[in-house]
């Protein structure tokens, strides 16, 4: 995960991991009976995680040590993964180093001496309007790569989505006459999302004048959002994207695109929004999961009580 070319490129990892890959995942279907959707995390999960390896030059699986998978996780969190999410990962590797060691691939799990990450109960990490204008100001929009960033950044923001469905959008998800944004969610759970007029400027100016010249190399994608060469952008060329320019604002340690997520939704119940549209527009099936927002609403209530009451 080191160098750009390398980190997505499956293509790079030696063919005995490949093999192996390929191997652990027909176990998993064939005689574990896995659902498919179970198998492909595992399959993302793997592939981020061979990819690792090989950039650390590991090439056998005999070579591998916890030191290795503790410094995966840590790149996971750097990116802005959170606890579940890395717990997730962790579940992977463990499974896929018990199918190795069943098959005598190495002498010992090395995913054993690692600790699952503790999931703490925390209020996410939000935006101001202000620091989100700051973001915003740092995109040079003369530039083709400019105009795509400020389109992603915005509609992060303006629809509150999750960053694989910021990926998977395409024009056929984009309803210009109604100002909507469909999407399929967790649990394939489609839902309509208003998308506000600067978003949907910057979408426009960048579907229009610059998609097409990232596609020139690559005209079969149907993926809204590309990179210079005409590939679908992946979850971690994004994270890429907005910690440039939160860096250049100095705030890079609290920012990830989940992060513009948490904005939208703090920002709609801070404004006095139903927050069962709040939940309908995130997608959560469980009311419980969108009042985390209501604590950061309730914070804001009080510091504004302690700034402006005289007896506060």
């Amino acid at each position: 995960m080191t160098s750009s070319t390398a980190r997505n490129n499956f293509q790079n990892v030696p063919q005995n991991f490949k093999q192996s890959y390929r191997n652990f995942l027909s176990y998993l279907e064939f005689e574990k009976g896995l659902a498919k959707n179970t198998i492909d995390s595992y399959s993302i999960d793997l592939k981020n995680y061979l990819i690792f390896l090989n950039e650390q030059n590991i090439s056998n699986f005999y070579d591998i040590k916890s030191k290795q998978i503790a410094d995966f996780l840590k790149v996971l969190a750097e990116m802005g993964l959170g606890d579940l999410s890395r717990r997730r990962y962790l579940s992977s590797i463990r499974a896929f180093h018990k199918y190795l060691l069943m098959n005598k691939l190495t002498e010992n799990d090395e995913s054993e001496k690692i600790d699952l990450p503790r999931t703490q109960k925390k209020l996410p990490e939000t935006l101001s309007l202000q620091e989100i204008d700051e973001i915003l100001d740092q995109i040079d929009t003369t530039k083709n790569a400019g105009i795509r960033d400020r389109a992603i950044i915005e509609t992060l923001y303006a629809c509150g989505l999750r960053v694989s469905e910021l990926r998977n959008l395409t024009s056929r998800n984009i309803n210009w006459e109604y100002e909507i944004v469909q999407v399929i969610g967790k649990g394939s759970k489609e839902r309509i999302i208003p998308i506000g007029k600067s978003a949907q400027y910057w979408l426009k100016q960048y579907i229009e004048q610059v998609r097409p010249i990232f596609l020139a190399t690559n005209t079969e994608n149907q993926f809204i959002f590309l990179n210079q060469r005409g590939k679908q952008l992946t979850r971690m060329g994004i994270w890429k994207i907005i910690q440039q320019y939160a860096t250049q604002v100095g705030i890079a340690e609290k920012v990830s695109p989940h992060t513009f997520r948490h904005s939208f939704a703090t920002h709609l119940l801070e404004g006095g929004a139903d927050i069962r549209a709040v939940q309908e527009m995130l997608g959560h099936s469980d009311i419980s999961t969108t009042q985390i927002y209501t604590h950061l609403d309730k914070e804001y209530i009080k510091e504004v009580h302690r700034h402006f009451h005289p007896k506060a």
